[in-house]
């Protein structure tokens, strides 16, 4: 693959030395036009890579906040043509920031992967993480994406062993997604000494940037997580944000974007200085 946003702003991070903060929001929510400002205002608040969430009604690897998410997402009308949109708005005024799309099989299958994949690229997507398709059925989405030049990015996890991780790492481009617990997304504490280990083990076979995400919840958090990963992922705090800003009737108030810039904005100053001495 020739040189995308998503290597160049790791690269870009690197040399600054500090960590990648990654933030996780899910398309639509919790309605179409606070999800577009949502989105826009990411990079000013700190984001150096942004996942969109693609809604599903199963959304097996996820908590409760980001099943919420999903739920109110679809049940506002979120489509993936709307998701799409999402991005090429977004690109009309920033070219830079990598936006991946992540999420789960189905919604792209019934689509047909090979039209999804030229309409993200098209749309201005840079990546995809898809949780629910193994190494084994890279011929279904992952080689397809990586010959339209997006990035498939994989997840490794505790339970990811040596014997295993060069299947996982094979066609993975970007970065890998190290999942720090496990379970669910917003499910439990990490263990820093854990994530340090797991992370330098995974180097030990692969030159792409290590990610960590999956309990990342504060700028402390990113401090600690960032000092050894090559990008900190966050994502269940954030949907919380959202949903902690809305009315009584579910809807968004003035309160709802601003809820998530200050959040990132903290997590933004926890990574910058997680590798000052």
């Amino acid at each position: 693959m020739t040189d995308t946003r998503i290597d160049r702003r790791f690269k870009a991070c690197a040399d600054a030395n500090r960590p990648a903060l990654v933030t996780f929001i899910t398309a639509g929510d919790p309605d179409l036009e606070t999800s577009k400002s949502i989105l826009k205002s990411l990079p000013a608040a700190g984001a150096d890579v942004i996942e969109l969430g693609m809604p599903f009604s199963d959304p097996m690897a996820e908590g409760i906040p980001i099943q919420l998410a999903s739920q109110r997402a679809l049940k506002g009308g979120q489509k993936m043509d709307k998701t799409l949109q999402m991005v090429r708005g977004f690109r009309e005024d920033d070219q830079d920031t990598p936006i991946i799309l992540m999420g789960y099989y189905n919604p792209i299958y019934i689509r047909d992967p090979k039209l999804f994949v030229k309409e993200a690229k098209d749309a201005g997507v840079d990546g995809l993480i898809l949780v629910d398709i193994p190494p084994e059925a890279d011929d279904e989405l992952c080689i397809p994406a990586l010959e339209a030049g997006l990035n498939f990015i994989r997840l490794a996890t505790p339970t990811t062993d040596d014997e295993r991780l060069p299947a996982v790492l094979a066609n993975t481009s970007g970065f890998v997604y190290y999942v720090s617990v496990t379970g669910v997304t917003g499910s439990g504490a990490m263990n820093a000494g854990n994530v340090v280990d797991a992370v330098q083990r995974i180097k030990g076979h692969t030159d792409l940037p290590v990610a960590v995400g999956f309990g990342v919840k504060t700028a402390e958090d990113a401090a600690r997580i960032g000092k050894a990963a090559d990008g900190v992922v966050v994502g269940s705090v954030i949907v919380e944000a959202i949903r902690n800003s809305l009315d009584d009737a579910g809807v968004a108030t003035e309160k709802t974007v601003k809820a998530v810039t200050d959040l990132v904005s903290s997590l933004a100053e926890g990574a910058a200085r997680a590798r000052k001495a």
